[in-house]
């Protein structure tokens, strides 16, 4: 495994915690290779939970971001080239007291599976990462992953999906149509699904986000119509400014995503913390942040991050925020 380079504003190398051992990734490769039907049994075994336990909350590890090319963290373009890399911190992430589930498309998430490292966690399966980061048709978002019938099939527990809304792209449309039929599908099968909107253009040949509040509440109006029911929807929202005006734009239930690592992770955990104050913040979503943090430690990244999102968490790691 190839460590990430440690220069500064990029991640460092990873002490694996409770690192998956090379035996291990030996029988992965075996059941790939020889083994496949074994995959299913696999996701048929483990154990599942009730999404909402405890005090209600949700905490979700993301790894879906391979998909659609985007690999970089930082200054490292392809930090998450390293697939046993990448398996390992998710299993020190998943390790940790307070960590709900995992967001990941197939591969990942039968990788983990086999692993068994998916018990007693929600699963949650990415299906739309056709808009390959840079590419010319990157706003036509097709569903290259999941479907909502595979995502029954697997037993996964939540479906998720990205609407990236381009008022100058014709791209836009057909995500949008088919969005739509998607939201309607999972709720016909009773499987709640995570919708990802933002108002983006492009800008300089690439696809921008615009994460004022203005556009991200524009996109929440958007992103709760899609669909014949808004029963089973759920809304997974960057952290920006003003977020009270964010949250008061909708009665769905919201989770925060971490979005791009940028800045002092003091600060990162500061807006993460104000944010799920209130009302209609079920949790946190996060993944690059966590899994590639400046210092390489996974584990006190994500103990963090769980002491904000769960009070049964020791409040001694939440408040790491306050004394880092």
């Amino acid at each position: 495994m190839s460590d990430v380079d440690a220069s500064p504003g990029e991640p460092t190398a990873h002490t694996h915690e409770g690192a998956i051992d090379a035996d291990a990734f030996e029988r992965l490769r075996t059941v790939r290779a020889a083994a496949p039907a074994t995959i299913g049994d696999a996701l048929a075994a483990r154990t599942r939970r009730d999404i909402s336990r405890g005090d209600g909350r949700m905490f979700i590890v993301a790894a879906d971001h391979p998909a659609r090319g985007a690999l970089g963290v930082r200054r490292s373009e392809m930090a998450m080239a390293d697939r046993y890399d990448l398996l390992a911190r998710l299993a020190t992430a998943l390790s940790r007291p307070g960590v709900d589930g995992v967001l990941g498309t197939p591969d990942i998430l039968e990788d983990l599976a086999v692993l068994g490292l998916l018990d007693d966690k929600i699963t949650v399966g990415s299906m739309n990462r056709g808009g390959l980061r840079g590419a010319s048709f990157e706003m036509d978002d097709r569903y290259t992953g999941y479907t909502i019938e595979g995502i029954v099939n697997s037993r996964h527990d939540f479906a998720k999906l990205l609407v990236r809304i381009n008022l100058s792209d014709a791209g836009t449309a057909r995500t949008l149509e088919t969005t739509a039929h998607v939201i309607t599908d999972a709720a016909a099968a009773r499987v709640p699904i995570m919708i990802e909107p933002f108002m983006s253009q492009w800008a300089h040949g690439k696809i921008v986000n615009d994460l004022s509040a203005n556009a991200v509440i524009t996109s929440v109006a958007i992103a709760a119509g899609l669909g014949a029911t808004s029963a089973y929807s759920w809304l997974k929202l960057p952290v920006v400014p003003d977020m009270e005006r964010v949250m008061v734009a909708t009665t769905l239930p919201t989770l925060l995503l971490g979005g791009d690592p940028a800045g002092h992770p003091d600060d990162t955990y500061t807006s993460w913390e104000n944010a799920l104050a209130l009302p209609g913040v079920q949790g946190l979503v996060v993944g690059r942040t966590l899994l590639y943090p400046h210092d390489g430690d996974v584990a006190a990244a994500v103990d963090i991050a769980a002491g904000l999102v769960h009070s049964a968490v020791p409040s001694a790691v939440s408040s790491a925020v306050h004394t880092a």
